[in-house]
């Protein structure tokens, strides 16, 4: 697609594609005290910038801005181009309250009148 425009207009659309990947991205991995950002991110993995970021292996936690969404486990990491790609071998949700040991119903009122 880009094989007939000039080196510098290329250059140009690549730095605007990172900067608008930086601008409206926030998901980020923890690893301990470092965070990376996250480019992209699907059902299998995500990928990382290549400068800036190392391997990971082991447990992380994924992070939209301050909001703790997953944990996951990362298996392996290929580079490609400019990225750094990461699978995992699981992804699980972080629950925001605690699990139930019963059914909760469906419906459930906002409050109760008393006699």
């Amino acid at each position: 697609m880009y094989t007939f425009l000039p080196e510098a207009v290329r250059q140009g659309l690549e730095d605007a594609r990172k900067a608008a990947l930086k601008r409206k991205d926030r998901l980020a991995v923890h690893d301990g005290d470092e965070t990376y950002r996250i480019r992209r991110f699907w059902d299998g993995g995500f990928a990382l910038d290549l400068e800036g970021s190392e391997r990971l292996r082991g447990h992380v936690d994924i992070y939209d801005g301050p909001k703790h969404l997953y944990q996951c486990l990362v298996v392996s990491s290929v580079d490609e181009d400019d990225e750094r790609v990461f699978e995992f071998k699981w992804l699980t949700p972080v629950a925001n309250q605690p699990a139930a040991d019963f059914v909760r119903p469906d419906f459930v009122p906002a409050g109760l009148i008393g006699n």
